[in-house]
């Protein structure tokens, strides 16, 4: 793994523009704009180093899929903050029959620098972002800047072959809708989502888009609709299940779940057990299930224990996304237990290149390493003002 820089293309912003990455310039608190995208780096990768960090993303999967199944069977809900015996229910139910339920896609965030095992820093598969720049922008500017090279990225033609293989899975009568909050002002969810229903429509799939916020409730069937009230049988959202289980539509979210088998309305995907793996408690419960594990760091629910007198420590909300409210403690600082449910995990100072602190993306299709993004940060935390740089295999 090496940093390395180069001139950006003439043109770059339109370019990217032109593929679907509305949004490549962020807004920084002194109201300047500075790339998101940012090509005048990118990172080299050995195919070797890539097919063994292809392996561990998959053994993590794996770990993760075996730590949701402890946390139904022991009834352990409560330590990720479900403490809503509906909720727990059908996390419960949407587990037992997830061969029926189709599911999509989850993004790693690994901690690696090219030297030691890759760290697991958290798994955001409920509703990860940074898809369409790892899948398409990076692509294409690697087929102009390294022509017959390579990249970790096989995540269009996986996301293709998902909907095929999981087609039989949806509800008829009706076309999957593709949601998003229209308080996305960045555009970012907007694309993510335009691009999911494109690799829908080229597996063959009848597809519609609606905003969340034009989601209704129909009090006659008990049903949701669209604004044409027609009934939404089946829909991809980019909308936390943590929103959706207690915003003020939540009850009928709960009463008409489709968890397989017809025995609700809507069909949503992903499906209500992401809400085990998108929460900050696996990181506890994966230690406690694999201690000592290489790609794991300790972590812990009831407070940092040992880590505060030796690497110290990081302390998350159990739910966040970009890094909003995670805290860093140095090690010897005074423990520093938080009010709020926290996840209390081992310090892994992220990856130094010329003072850019970088976490590695690594994507999962199903079941399968389908790609990898790379954020870069200023601080120790990587947070909404991170950059996505791109990067090849030589």
């Amino acid at each position: 793994m090496e940093r390395r820089t180069i001139e950006p293309r003439p043109g770059w912003q339109r370019t990217v523009e032109d593929q679907g990455l509305i949004y490549p310039l962020t807004r920084y608190p002194d109201d300047t704009l500075r790339p998101y995208w940012d090509e005048s780096a990118y990172y080299v990768f050995s195919l070797p180093e890539v097919e063994a960090l292809e392996e561990v993303v998959e053994e993590l999967h794996a770990m993760c899929l075996a730590t949701a199944e402890h946390i139904v069977e022991h009834d352990r809900f409560a330590d990720l903050g479900i403490t809503d015996p509906r909720v727990a229910d059908r996390v419960a139910e949407a587990w037992r029959r997830r061969d029926e339920l189709p599911y999509l896609y989850g993004r790693f965030d690994l901690r690696y620098d090219g030297t030691g095992p890759a760290k697991m820093l958290e798994y955001n598969a409920d509703t990860p972002t940074s898809l369409v720049e790892a899948a398409s922008p990076q692509w294409f500017w690697m087929e102009e800047r390294f022509p017959g090279a390579d990249q970790w990225n096989s995540l269009h033609e996986r996301l293709v072959a998902a909907w095929k293989k999981q087609a039989p899975l949806l509800p008829p009568g009706g076309p999957l809708y593709f949601a998003h909050s229209a308080a996305d002002e960045l555009g970012e969810d907007l694309m993510t989502v335009a691009y999911l229903r494109e690799t829908a429509e080229q597996a063959g799939l009848a597809a519609e888009s609606i905003s969340v916020e034009d989601i209704g409730w129909d009090r006659l069937s008990r049903r949701f609709v669209d604004k044409k009230l027609r009934f939404i049988r089946s829909c991809f959202k980019l909308y936390p299940w943590e929103w959706l289980t207690t915003d003020r539509f939540a009850p009928h979210v709960l009463e008409t779940l489709d968890n397989g088998g017809g025995t609700g309305s809507t069909l949503w995907i992903e499906p209500a057990w992401k809400m085990l793996l998108s929460n900050k408690a696996l990181l506890a419960v994966l230690w406690e299930l694999y201690p000592g594990h290489p790609n794991l760091l300790p972590a812990y629910l009831d407070g940092p224990r040992e880590l505060a007198a030796t690497g110290g420590y990081v302390a998350k909300p159990l739910l966040g996304r970009e890094g909003a409210g995670v805290t860093v403690h140095d090690p010897g600082a005074a423990p520093v237990l938080r009010e709020e449910p926290c996840c209390y995990q081992e310090l892994a100072p992220l990856p130094d290149f010329d003072g850019n602190r970088v976490v590695l993306g690594a994507w999962v299709v199903e079941d399968e390493a389908a790609g990898l993004g790379i954020r870069e940060s200023a601080g120790p935390i990587t947070d909404e003002y991170a950059r996505f740089i791109p990067h090849v295999i030589l």
